[in-house]
């Protein structure tokens, strides 16, 4: 079969398009054909050799695909030859192996797709898995009326755009240009800003009526991580789940909270990785999700569908920054 192979850490042209055995599923195992590959911010991660999790090379790349089982190991009753299944890595041993034609998973771990339950729109999944524990399980007793989602026009940033609206949040999109500001509104958002401009503060506290936002998804950080605190409403949460500009300034955000500190502002940090050891709240989480997408509450936006074989090119543009909503790849 085909697969994206890592032997060296490195920029996208360390991604290998190779020739590798099919895996043979074992006594637990099923083989699943896949459909579509999701791409995403922690295989790039992995490929530069700054994710914790990256596996020992050589290896096969992705977190994430859609597919068929074709086949079961001996004594697999569940799921059935046929079935159209998820597959993340975030339920395997190795965070990695779904850049490829096939894998073989423990059967177990495989979540089954509902009927009407779209292929393609189930390789997202991942991004709506941590979209909804931002928002239902890190933002947990704050009653949140209106929020900000930083990179609203990404692909978790889109998923938090429709979950949030799915629970009547008003949602502010904060994107990281002006190009960007009109892809956030076609998501669904009621207003978007860019973070970096002098409109972002102002605008942010005039579209929530001067008070600010109950809940700020920043997956930004960096040296002006401390912004946020003048968009907070009174009690209101900021929930860091990323640090595209770097991890937050201690002391500038320190020096913000302090300013602002009759709002009582409070921080969390937040990382799918709380819930390694708890394949019951990933299952149950994924099968909400996988409900919604069944029901038509969903709809992912695909930015465009790449061939395998191009997914050095997928690498470059999700770093390019250009890629609104979802980026895939296919077989």
């Amino acid at each position: 079969m085909k697969a994206i192979l890592l032997r060296r850490l490195g920029d996208s042209s360390a991604l290998e398009y190779a020739d590798v055995p099919t895996p043979q599923p074992k006594a637990n195992e099923v083989l699943v054909k896949a459909h579509t590959i999701g791409v995403g911010m922690p295989e790039v991660l992995a490929r530069k050799g700054s994710y914790e999790w990256t596996p020992t090379l050589p290896f096969i790349l992705g977190i994430e695909m859609s597919g068929t089982v074709v086949e079961r190991g001996r004594d697999v009753k569940s799921p059935a030859i046929g079935q159209a299944v998820f597959v993340s890595a975030r339920d395997l041993p190795i965070r990695a192996g779904c850049y490829a034609e096939y894998i073989a998973v423990p059967a177990e771990t495989v979540h089954i797709l509902p009927e009407g339950c779209s292929l393609e729109a189930s390789a997202c999944l991942s991004n709506y898995q941590v979209a909804y524990h931002i928002l239902h399980t890190a933002a947990r007793g704050v009653e949140a009326h209106s929020v900000v989602i930083y990179a609203a026009s990404g692909g978790v940033g889109s998923a938090a755009v429709e979950l949030a609206k799915l629970v009547g949040m008003t949602v502010i999109g904060a994107v990281a240009s002006d190009e960007q500001i009109p892809a956030a509104i076609r998501l669904g958002v009621q207003q978007a800003f860019n973070y970096d401009s002098g409109d972002f503060i102002p605008g942010v506290r005039e579209a929530t009526g001067g008070q600010g936002a109950d809940l700020i998804l920043d997956s930004v950080g960096g040296m002006n991580f401390g912004r946020n605190f003048s968009i907070i409403a009174p009690m209101g949460l900021v929930v860091s789940y990323g640090y595209r500009e770097g991890w937050a300034d201690a002391t500038k955000m320190l020096a913000a909270m302090r300013t602002n500190f009759a709002v009582s502002p409070a921080v969390r940090f937040f990382t799918m990785h709380s819930f390694d050891e708890r394949a019951d709240i990933r299952k149950q989480t994924m099968q909400t999700l996988l409900n919604y997408f069944a029901e038509g509450k969903l709809d992912p936006v695909v930015y465009e569908r790449l061939p395998l074989a191009e997914a050095s090119r997928a690498h470059d543009l999700l770093e390019s920054g250009k890629v609104i909503g979802k980026l895939v790849m296919k077989p």
